[in-house]
């Protein structure tokens, strides 16, 4: 007597319904599988969704000049390479401008330390606001409108005033919707400043927000912060056509700005737009590959565990295979129902992985202010996957039960 698919898998899942806790445990380590392959996958593809908007952090045809690159990888005697580099001074930067001449549109220089506090009136902000050391070219260097009020200028810079620009962040959780704040006096770590313009809110890139942050004029920075920092010369070509050239311009004289001989290798580093995205795809791969080496073995595992029990599950129904076959049971339905008994436990343990997965991922999308996204690609490839262990590792009790002695099988003790 042939059953229907139909009622082959309502078999097979009565079947494991009876041994409700055996078959949890089994699924549990496809499920660990799964859940560390889609976790981290999710996460990535968030981050890899947000780079259009973080590259928004350089502007079009600019790149930066600093002291480390975008990303450091090995170990301490790579760090120390560059830890071990002198900082780029007021000076260097200055000369750097110099030498430049008129083959740039915008040169701005930056510097900046984490970890400061506003106040207005009652309002205190915590302290995670970053202070920022500029002159009048930062804004058009890095991308920056205003929203209210006028940028730093040149006497800004030249007379270290105690004017400053408020990132839109500061501006919102300082002041009040519809107050405005130009012209009014703040505090920055208890020092005096007086508010002259606010800048149009930019978004986040790479998680983090770029409105967190105050500018105060460079001049006045280098004189009242003393962290020993480096500073970071950002340059904008005059269009896509001199991109490459302004570069290459931008090496030479920064080599001559820092008194490098012909032999000397560059002690700076160029960020673009693409090294900042090569970064992350070698943190991605990395990563990646550390998850799918996880996976593999925790779905090896968990399928070896799926031949063991199905095992044990031929052992202890023997009797019943026998009684099937009796009364005209095909060995092909046997054979069917215990394959699709490791496939439900398969596809049961990767259907709760790419849950927890998927929400694990997103939590961590959120927590870094990245888009929140189902990885349907992934899911479809961890789906397939698990169906092939299923089968795979459940082939051999299918078949062992299938080829059972029917009259042996009956005279099985229960």
């Amino acid at each position: 007597m042939m059953l229907s698919i139909r009622e082959i898998l309502v078999q097979a899942a009565t079947s494991l319904a009876v041994n409700k806790l055996r078959s949890a445990l089994t699924t549990l380590g496809v499920a660990v599988g799964v859940f560390s392959i889609i976790a981290v996958m999710t996460a990535l593809d968030a981050v890899d969704r947000s780079i259009a908007t973080g590259l928004s952090s350089l502007g079009a045809n600019t790149f930066q000049i600093q002291k480390y690159p975008a990303t450091v990888f090995g170990g301490g005697h790579r760090r120390n390479l560059y830890a071990n580099r002198q900082d780029i001074t007021w000076q260097e930067a200055q000369r750097f401008r110099k030498y430049m001449g008129e083959s740039a549109r915008n040169i701005g220089f930056v510097i900046s330390t984490q970890g400061v506090q506003a106040s207005y009136a009652t309002q205190v902000s915590n302290p995670d606001i970053t202070l920022t050391g500029g002159d009048e070219h930062f804004a058009a260097a890095n991308g920056f409108d205003l929203v209210a009020g006028r940028n730093l200028n040149g006497n800004d810079i030249r007379y270290a005033s105690a004017n400053i620009v408020l990132g839109s962040d500061v501006a919102a959780y300082l002041f009040r919707e519809g107050q405005n704040p130009v012209g009014k006096l703040i505090k920055v770590n208890g020092k005096a400043c007086r508010v002259v313009g606010v800048f149009s809110t930019k978004g986040p890139a790479f998680g983090q927000s770029q409105d967190n942050f105050v500018l105060i004029p460079i001049t006045r920075y280098l004189e009242e912060v003393n962290e020993a920092s480096s500073i970071a010369i950002t340059v904008e070509a005059t269009s896509q056509k001199t991109y490459q050239q302004t570069i290459d311009r931008a090496i030479g004289a920064m080599r001559l700005a820092r008194g490098l001989t012909v032999k000397t290798a560059n002690d700076f580093e160029i960020r673009t737009n693409e090294s900042l995205v090569e970064s992350f795809r070698d943190i991605q791969n990395i990563v990646s590959t550390g998850a799918f080496i996880i996976s593999f073995m925790a779905l090896l595992t968990a399928g070896v565990g799926i031949m063991n029990i199905m095992l044990v599950s031929v052992t202890e129904r023997t009797r019943e295979i026998g009684i099937r076959m009796s009364v005209g049971a095909p060995r092909r339905s046997i054979l069917q129902q215990f394959l699709l008994e490791a496939l439900l436990l398969s596809l049961g343990g990767g259907l709760v992985g790419i849950a927890a997965g998927a929400g694990a991922g997103n939590l961590v999308a959120i927590n870094f202010n990245l888009p929140v996204i189902f990885p349907w690609l992934w899911v479809i490839v961890s789906l397939t996957v698990c169906s092939v262990i299923g089968v795979s590792f459940g082939l051999f009790p299918a078949w062992k039960a299938s080829r059972l002695d029917p009259v042996s099988a009956l005279r099985a003790s229960r």
